[in-house]
């Protein structure tokens, strides 16, 4: 799902079913001793967005994947773990 200007869920056409990607957000911003408050001031995000991606109701801008995993010292994949698997393999 992603947020529109009006706050309200949308489904996005790439998270439809079931949803392969968990956010570990949460885990990386707790072990930096950060409130949701905190990291969304360095990231330049409302806090609602950071809960949203915390609970999986949101998937980042790729933009701001990146800027999560730069503030972290890690890489994308560490902070979001990927489940999803081809069809036929």
């Amino acid at each position: 799902e992603f947020l529109t200007d009006h706050r309200e869920p949308v489904k996005n056409s790439c998270q439809a079913g079931a949803d392969p990607l968990e956010s570990r957000l949460k885990d990386f911003r707790e072990k930096a001793g950060w409130s949701q408050g905190e990291l969304a001031r360095r990231l330049g995000v409302s806090r609602q967005t950071v809960n949203a991606v915390e609970t999986d109701k949101y998937h980042p801008s790729l933009p701001l994947a990146l800027r999560m995993a730069k503030l972290f010292g890690c890489q994308v994949p560490d902070i979001f773990i990927d489940h999803w698997e081809a069809e036929g393999e």
